[in-house]
């Protein structure tokens, strides 16, 4: 579900006006979340360490009303929830999109990440469809081979699009415990830099605490 934003009152609508009218509106920034605890509460779990993070990540995302906040034909509409199209590797290292759905618990967000990943693996090509073009989803992606500090994204400018993107990097030692780079790209005319460290910082809170 979705509502629509008065653009009248909305205390963003000088913001909106004048980033909408950039050839480029959105901005991005790389940092860094302590990964310690989150990875051996997903080997604890017997959860792939992708899966974990991508549903705290999202379950941080959904915290943030921003970052469900989309353009669509010149109006601004706030999404109740919003989900991940995420890229998925294979073993011949092309990669396929997928759409998982946010949901409330891991458990229940396992029940359909798993088979729809699995999918995504034993397919080909892209698995472009209806549902991971939707507008509700954040563009995930996970670069584990590279410890990155610095990343550009692949966009057609024609193509009318204001979902946040989310590019995690490799996990890697740090002191007594891991790191791991996090890349946040975000529309200038939705969202500014205070809502990309609101968003981190619930991340963050989410990666180390202990499920159950």
């Amino acid at each position: 579900m979705r509502h629509q934003l008065d653009l009248a009152t909305w205390p963003r609508r000088e913001h909106f006006a004048f980033f909408s009218a950039f050839e480029e509106p959105f901005f991005g920034l790389v940092a860094e979340v302590d990964v310690t605890a989150a990875r051996a509460e997903a080997q604890r779990l017997g959860v792939s360490f992708f899966r974990y993070y991508l549903y705290q990540a999202l379950a941080a995302a959904n915290s943030v009303a921003e970052f469900r906040d989309r353009i669509e034909q010149g109006q601004v509409y706030r999404y109740d929830q919003v989900h991940a199209s995420a890229t998925i590797g294979r073993p011949d290292h092309t990669f396929g999109f997928s759409f998982l759905e946010y949901q409330p618990s891991l458990a229940a967000f396992l029940a359909t990440a798993d088979p729809e990943i699995a999918a995504v693996q034993q397919a080909s090509g892209l698995c472009l469809s209806e549902r991971t073009g939707r507008p509700d989803v954040l563009h995930c992606s996970a670069i584990p081979w590279v410890r990155f500090t610095g990343l550009t994204h692949a966009r057609s400018f024609t193509h009318p699009d204001s979902a946040p993107k989310i590019s995690f990097g490799q996990a890697y030692p740090h002191g007594t415990g891991q790191r791991m780079a996090v890349s946040v790209n975000v529309h200038h005319a939705l969202a500014d830099g205070y809502h990309v460290g609101q968003f981190l910082e619930v991340f963050q809170q989410r990666l180390e605490q202990r499920l159950g």
